[in-house]
């Protein structure tokens, strides 16, 4: 292939196109208990997630609820992948490992979301929300009708691998994920290029930047207890009579149960199986949908 500026704009074309194909191909599962919520900083502050307040009834003056004074600040950071093709290659017409190399690159783009939100929730039992505490944990702080301060839990403890009820039919869920700029595809393929009068290699490559946190715990229930009929109803009634402050009723509702591969079958059991263990008709058949996420294992 002769170098020049209409076969370079074609090779970039057919780059991208497999970027695209890429991209568009990807299977992500992070939206079932993510917020996207889009950036226009460096960083976004969302003090507001410890007073979501509800309707009263107005007698007198309206009340103004303003934020509580919860500093939780979700930083964007920067992130890139790029693949160098050598002018060799070009000149050769030896390009044919390259478009499958830049579909992975389209996939791996795709899948950053989940990547980032599921890393984010499997150290959920060890990092720290909003309120201060580890997202899935005994002692939330919540104010009592009273004003009083109260410990809320939304986990179970154990030792076996963990399992999920969350209600991804919320507005704002379990997770934020933060996006300041999305992902695009861009080139470095001029011969004035440093890259190109140096090393003789055409870059391609993509940037964006964004970043994940906690959104409400009051709408997911963390277990590492056996997953099992009666640990299942503890869940489930833990998230519907979840408060928030002022007794505010949160009306959790556990639609999901999320789970690893290696607590499928038990999942399945669970949810799908006409009798239990017993033989008796199962109460818990479609009482949620069951999600695998690989990423959890």
């Amino acid at each position: 292939m002769q170098i020049n500026g209409p076969n370079l704009k074609t090779l970039y074309t057919g780059f991208n196109t497999a970027y695209t194909r890429g991209f568009t191909g990807a299977e992500t599962s992070y939206q079932s208990i993510a917020t996207v919520v889009q950036s226009t900083t460096r960083a976004n502050e969302y003090g507001w997630l410890g007073k979501v307040p509800k309707v009263r009834e107005w007698l007198g003056d309206r009340v103004v609820h303003g934020l509580n004074a919860h500093e939780y600040t979700i930083k964007n950071k920067s992130f890139e992948l790029t693949i160098g093709v050598d002018r060799d290659d070009i000149s050769d017409d030896n390009l044919g490992i390259y478009a499958p190399m830049f579909e992975e690159m389209g996939m791996s783009a795709a899948e950053h979301p989940d990547e980032m939100v599921w890393n984010l929730w499997l150290a959920a039992f060890d990092t720290a929300c909003y309120d201060g505490q580890n997202f899935f944990d005994t002692d939330h702080p919540v104010l009592d009708e009273d004003g009083a301060k109260q410990s809320v839990s939304n986990m179970q403890a154990g030792a076996g691998p963990a399992w999920y009820l969350i209600d991804d039919t919320r507005p704002l869920k379990p997770v934020i994920f933060q996006s300041r700029k999305s992902f695009q595809f861009v080139a470095k393929d001029k011969e004035t290029d440093d890259n190109v009068f140096n090393k003789k290699e055409y870059q391609y490559g993509v940037d964006g930047r964004d970043n994940v946190g906690f959104g409400l715990w009051q709408f997911a229930f963390g277990s590492k207890a056996p997953l099992d009929s009666d640990n299942y109803l503890a869940a489930r009634t833990s998230m519907r009579t979840m408060r928030g402050d002022h007794g505010r009723k949160m009306t959790s509702r556990p639609r999901k149960l999320i789970v690893p591969p290696s607590l499928e079958k038990k999942g399945l059991e669970l949810l799908n199986a006409e009798r239990d263990a017993a033989g008796a008709t199962n109460v818990w058949r479609g009482t949620a949908e069951l999600q695998v996420v690989d990423w959890l294992e």
